[in-house]
This record gives C-alpha cells, structure tokens and sequence, in this order.
C-alpha cells in the first residue's frame, strides 16, 4: 500500500513460449527465472499482492516456492498466442472481486521475461506516479535504443526501403533525437483508468528511465544467454 492506496502486482507466466519453450521456469544463475521477478517484487515496500498467472501447475508450483501467490490456473483461452495482457489483468481482478470481494488501485505487471530490475525500481516508480497522480495515470519503464528507427529498413521483395521514409535517413546514432523502448522492468496504471482505456499506455502516460544493461527482454536462447551474462558482469553472479 502506498498513501492508503492498494497495489496488486501481476506476473504473467504462460506455459508455450515458442521462441524458448519453458523460459519462465528455465533456470538462470542457479534460480528459475521467474524467481528473480518474484524477488524482487517481494522487496517492494508497497505491493500487497505479488501474484502470478499461469496456465501451468508447475509453474504455479515454483512460483509459490518463491514465495508469490498463484491461487487460481488461467484458462486456456487466456493462455493463447491471441490472449492479450489486458485480458489476463481483467481476469485477475474478476478473481479478486469475486472471491475476496477485494479491489486494487494500482495495477503492477512484471514481465518474467525482463528480470534486470534494480530493488528500488518498482517501489521509485510506483512513488513518482503517485505524487504527480493528478496529472498521470500510468507509467512505464523505457530505455534508449541504439538502434534508431531512421536506421531501420523493410525488405520489399528483392529491394531494401526504409522502414520509417518519414525521418531523416541517417546512419550515425548521433545525428538523431533519442529513441526509447518500453522494456518491461514494471507497466504500472491506476485500475480505473487501465480498465478504461485498456492498456498500460494511457493517455497520460508518464516514464521510468531504466539504466542500459536493463535493456533487454527474453523471447529466444540468445536473449537468455546474453541476460545470464550481463546478471553475471552486473551482479558478481556465478
């Protein structure tokens, strides 16, 4: 809770990942990795509920081990390819009102996939989103990318365009305004406004400057090996 306002932190674990199937549970530096999502949302101040969504009994297992909730298995339509992250939030919060007749002001999604947060992380920008609540109603942690979209290209049959014709077409990072990446160490919306305007980018929107070797998000093997490094270099892990 945070200036008697609840907070609910969602961890979305599906079993069928494609790109690397089992990631959520695939061990990394000796600890599931989701474990080191659930981590470090336990050490946040302010989150009354960390609990994670998933379709799988194994996973739900090992996220209890490490001490997240996981009471209830997610449907198999919420567990598809197609199922969106807003879908699965809504479902959370039918469980919670319909079980506990229990509601939330703040929503907290924590990727599994992004497990380079800080320990202040959550608990900074939960702080900075509640002190200028009148004038935003979600944030989102960003990070700057090198690989600028005026850079960028599309393959048009056997031809190569620019991917964005609209900007500059440059090839020096420098000759360009910053770009940013909404990488996903914390997504955090008031409730009211997130079912509203069902996504975490609202209207208004404000952001978290993450630090560079935070920047990255795991879709395939090479993305685990390169986060695996980085927590070694970053963190002295062995």
């Amino acid at each position: 809770m945070i200036n008697g306002k609840t907070v609910l932190a969602i961890i979305p674990a599906r079993s069928g990942s494609k790109g690397l199937p089992g990631k959520n549970i695939r061990t990394m530096c000796g600890k599931p990795l989701i474990g080191w999502t659930i981590d470090k949302a336990k050490k946040s101040r302010y989150l009354d509920v960390v609990l994670v969504t998933t379709d799988s009994q194994e996973i739900a297992d090992v996220a209890r081990h490490h001490g997240a909730v996981a009471p209830f298995l997610r449907p198999s339509d919420l567990a598809s390819d197609s199922a969106s992250t807003y879908d699965v939030v809504r479902h959370t919060l039918e469980y919670y009102r319909e079980t506990d007749e229990r509601e939330f002001d703040f929503i907290v999604l924590l990727e599994p996939t992004s497990p380079l947060r800080e320990d202040d992380d959550i608990d900074r920008m939960l702080e900075m989103l509640d002190a200028r609540t009148n004038e935003f109603d979600a944030i989102v942690s960003v990070g700057e990318i090198s690989e600028h979209p005026s850079i960028m290209k599309r393959l048009v049959g056997d031809r190569m365009e620019p991917f964005c014709p609209e900007l500059a077409q440059t090839t020096r990072r420098q000759d360009n305004a910053p770009a940013y990446f909404p990488f996903g160490v914390a997504y955090i919306a008031k409730t009211r406004t997130l079912l509203e305007e069902n996504t975490f980018y609202t209207r208004r929107c404000t952001y978290f400057p993450i630090k560079r070797y935070q920047n990255y998000e795991i879709d395939d093997i090479y993305d685990f090996l390169c986060v695996e490094n980085v927590m070694k270099h970053e963190w002295g892990l062995t």
